[in-house]
């Protein structure tokens, strides 16, 4: 598997980025993957639950007080210790479970990668800590995925606010964008229903550009 490869899968470039320094940091902490598994799999069995990304990090932190009594070498106690400090320094802003549990999928790879290929970590520098995602930021993002937005899709939308030429549009009660529209701002009005056209769309699925239609 090359990198091309892992590179063609729909992680946004954020989250790639937090894919690729938790791998690194825990290969160089030569965590064991397996390990690392289970907690993918804790996730993967509560991800329906509410709060799943509080409960996922209270695991780690419980891996890593009981490591001594379940883990089955001396190590396993400092292996749950990289994942928690990895996953806490890089996964707190992401806060819909799905996509968490996509990018740990993802780690578990990239490990591999790194480890089988012989790519020299040392020499790879880690990225610093991602912003915190807000939930709105979240839900924008699942309403994006959820959506499969094309270029050239008309689709519906509200004007929710007019500055000058400048049209703020709201999208599925979620999605804002606000666009220059020199020639139509003035003939619209606030709360109206309109057709807009995708112009563009970003590299995570949602919607970069609009243009009113008709």
């Amino acid at each position: 598997m090359t990198i091309a490869e892992l590179s063609s899968e729909s992680l946004t470039d954020a989250q790639w980025e937090i894919a690729h320094a938790i791998a690194q940091i825990l290969v160089k902490d030569n965590t064991d993957v397996n390990e690392l598994g289970k907690a993918v799999a804790y996730l993967r069995a509560s991800v329906n639950q509410p709060n799943a990304t509080s409960r996922f990090f209270q695991y780690l932190k419980t891996l890593v007080s009981n490591g001594r009594q379940i883990g089955h070498s001396g190590k396993t106690t400092d292996y749950y210790r990289s994942i928690e400090k990895a996953c806490s320094d890089y996964l707190k802003g992401v806060s819909d479970a799905d996509t968490m549990l996509q990018i740990l999928g993802w780690v578990s790879r990239l490990m591999r990668y790194y480890r089988d290929a012989g790519v020299p970590i040392g020499e790879i520098a880690t990225p610093k800590a991602l912003p915190v995602e807000s939930a709105r930021q979240a839900e924008i993002a699942k309403v994006a995925r959820s959506q499969d937005f094309q270029v050239e899709q008309v689709i519906e939308a509200k004007v929710t606010k007019i500055n000058g030429n400048k049209v703020t549009y709201e999208i599925l009660g979620t999605i804002k964008l606000t666009e220059k529209e020199p020639k139509k701002a003035q003939s619209l009005s606030e709360g109206q229903i309109v057709k807009v056209e995708i112009v563009d769309i970003k590299e995570d699925g949602s919607i970069k550009k609009l243009k009113l239609v008709g």
